[in-house]
């Protein structure tokens, strides 16, 4: 993977949401790995990163969860976070729009 698997509105969501210093910069870490893991899965990075970030919901305990679940099926992921269905693009661009 050589571009940067997080984009400018998911990196915006992620500062809003951990905004204990240093907290975003570790939750982007995990992302970056995790897409190099699921790379395979040729799904929308930002959809599955993303979805990880919705999880959680500025929770680092349900970020770590939302990490294993992405692992373990990436498929049960995408469901738990709502982007599972043909409207994921429409979701994603509510749920990544500044607040």
């Amino acid at each position: 993977m050589t571009e940067e698997p997080i984009s400018a509105r998911l990196h915006k969501r992620i500062q809003r949401d951990f905004a204990e210093p240093g907290s975003a910069k570790g939750i982007e870490g995990a992302l970056r790995g995790l897409a190099v893991e699921l790379e395979h899965s040729r799904q929308d990075a930002e959809r599955l990163l993303a979805a990880a970030v919705l999880i959680a919901d500025g929770d680092v305990g349900r970020f770590r969860s939302a990490i294993r679940l992405a692992r373990t099926d990436w498929r049960d992921l995408l469901v738990a976070a709502g982007l599972a269905h043909e409207d994921w693009p429409r979701v994603l661009d509510e749920e990544l729009s500044p607040r």
